[in-house]
């Protein structure tokens, strides 16, 4: 192969290669916006939870109303948002063994509470701390994107979660989170993957597919091979059977470009 050839094959590679980089930050910055939401939640929590232990009170369900008029503002002003809260660890609070402090936006724009029946005696959805968007922040201590799935739970909608750990006194307290769409994310982000010359998906760290321009990966299906994790830990791009794997700037998601 000719020394003109070599070049001309590097420089095609450099291109692609800072393509990728640009679709994974701009991909990051599309979900920044709502991970600073859910920061905001989680430091109200915290501070409101704080201000009660140190009255020398047990919190209860009561006392998170406090929290409802961040929250209504922020499913105002925050686009992809779709629900956002508070959802307690099991036995935080003095008077309900579980609770979620949830408002979610209606078709009509109007925001109201999601009121469930927590009874584990009669309720499928009482014990919510298998769900990913509880225990991955649970076990990590960080953030995490859970899904897509369907969230029966809120809005029987295809959704991702966004959380973040809630601690108070270095005691887990729950999560803070916020639903967004998938209809809505796919909508903001497949323009951007769109842009790649080569087929192109999101993963979180469980490999879970987040929304893809590749037939072979599909949203809501998992991706096996790469421990996602450790690319996540990484923070940096690595290959993987030929195909790229990018972090997207701080967030828990994945870009994996499929090799040509």
């Amino acid at each position: 192969m000719s020394t003109s050839r070599v070049r001309a094959g590097a420089a095609t590679a450099t291109r692609e290669a800072c393509a990728e980089e640009r679709v994974a930050a701009r991909v990051g910055r599309t979900l920044e916006a709502v991970f600073d939401a859910v920061a905001e939640i989680r430091a109200e929590t915290a501070d409101l939870l704080t201000r009660v232990v140190a009255e020398g009170r047990v919190p209860a369900s009561a006392d998170l109303a406090a929290l409802r008029p961040g929250l209504h503002l922020r499913l105002g002003r925050e686009e992809l948002v779709s629900g956002a809260g508070f959802v307690a660890a099991p036995g935080l609070l003095a008077d309900v063994p579980a609770w979620l402090e949830w408002w979610q936006c209606t078709a009509r724009g109007d925001v109201r509470p999601l009121l469930l029946d927590l009874d584990p005696r009669q309720s499928a959805y009482s014990d919510y701390t298998h769900w990913d968007w509880f225990a991955l922040p649970r076990a990590t201590g960080l953030r995490a994107v859970a899904g897509p799935y369907v969230d029966y739970l809120c809005s029987d909608e295809y959704s991702l979660t966004l959380s973040a750990p809630v601690r108070v006194a270095g005691r887990f307290a729950g999560v803070a989170a916020a639903d967004v769409y998938l209809r809505h994310f796919e909508s903001a982000v497949l323009p951007l993957l769109r842009e790649l010359p080569a087929p192109a998906h999101l993963v979180n760290a469980r490999g879970r597919v987040a929304a893809s321009t590749d037939p072979a990966h599909l949203a809501g299906s998992l991706t096996r091979g790469p421990d996602f994790s450790a690319v996540l830990d990484l923070g940096r791009p690595r290959t993987h059977g030929g195909s790229h794997l990018l972090p997207c700037r701080g967030i828990p998601l994945i870009l994996v470009v499929t090799a040509a």
